[in-house]
């Protein structure tokens, strides 16, 4: 074979056409290719200056918080206000009865929410039949995710305090209705942290041997878990700082005596906030930015252990 008809078996000729990629790059080299890719960089440009920006300000308005609170409250900080019950004196007032309210009433509603609403995910991603009341179920859960607190508050007054008898202005009502806020929202993370675990491992459980009921709780579960403590702690940081169902129910009582249970008389850190942003005394401003203080270290504390059990419990694959 000559030279000639070797190249021409290479796709080319000694006096033939570019090769295709040669083609393709004088495309891209062309007046208007090259216009176009100057303006998606100058996009893409845009974009991230407007995502920095955002940014930014978000950390701007939280920093500009703290100095404020700082500023007006750090002086308050001290053992006395620390362990403290409320007072008509600001100068003895102290936010200790608050928060071992906001304390008890945060673990009801952990106690109650957290396992319901992590066995209703379960159930209805991987157990529950396709048929129309589960779809009126999945329905109802996200709508009661988006219905105001207040609507809890009254719920919680009908039916814990009205028709059960239950003691009011106690963390164990408190829990109850911030539970009955705080569930829909870890079913509704739940489910997609459920729905995310690739399908590749139910079936290779179930073909190893592994029933339904050991391919959900050995393996499916562990992989959604760091999915559903997210979804936990944005419910949990939501009630923390809930105060109109609490309202509802009572916690704005003047209590000076911290809470020995769950059942005595108590009120809530934001609901001490509301209570002193409301007084006539100068004094109690200092008391107000100090609670905010106290206030935002406890949800950074609780946030913080919820963040590194998340952790602690991941599993990699």
């Amino acid at each position: 074979m000559s030279n000639a008809s070797l190249s021409d078996a290479r796709g080319g000729t000694a006096g033939g056409t570019a090769p295709h990629g040669t083609h393709g790059n004088a495309r891209w080299q062309t007046p208007e290719a090259l216009r176009r890719i100057s303006r998606r960089n100058a996009s893409e440009r845009r974009f991230k200056l407007i995502g920095l920006g955002a940014i930014v300000l978000s950390l701007a308005f939280l920093a500009l918080l703290l100095v404020i609170m700082l500023k007006n409250g750090l002086g308050g900080l001290d053992w006395n206000f620390l362990s403290g019950s409320d007072s008509t004196d600001p100068d003895v007032a102290g936010v200790w009865g608050a928060a071992k309210g906001s304390l008890l009433t945060m673990l009801v509603t952990l106690l109650l929410s957290f396992p319901m609403g992590v066995l209703a995910a379960i159930y209805l991603e991987e157990f529950a039949p396709r048929a129309r009341w589960i779809e009126w179920v999945e329905v109802s859960i996200n709508n009661l995710a988006a219905v105001p607190s207040i609507i809890f508050g009254l719920l919680g007054l009908a039916v814990f305090i009205n028709t059960l008898g239950m003691p009011r202005s106690s963390p164990l009502v408190g829990g109850l209705t911030l539970a009955l806020m705080t569930m829909p929202v870890i079913v509704i993370s739940g489910r997609n942290a459920i729905k995310a675990v690739p399908p590749s491992i139910r079936d290779a459980a179930l073909a190893i041997g592994a029933s339904k009921m050991q391919t959900v709780f050995h393996h499916v579960l562990p992989l959604a878990l760091p999915g559903i403590l997210t979804g936990t702690i944005i419910g949990m940081a939501r009630a923390l700082g809930e105060t109109a169902p609490l309202l509802m129910i009572g916690m704005r009582a003047f209590v000076v005596t911290p809470p020995g249970g769950i059942t005595d008389p108590s009120s809530v850190l934001p609901m001490q906030i509301f209570l002193w942003s409301d007084e006539i005394d100068a004094g109690f401003v200092q008391n107000t930015s100090a609670a905010i203080i106290v206030l935002l270290v406890f949800l950074l504390a609780m946030n913080g252990l919820a963040i590194y059990l998340r952790n602690k419990f991941e599993v990699r694959w």
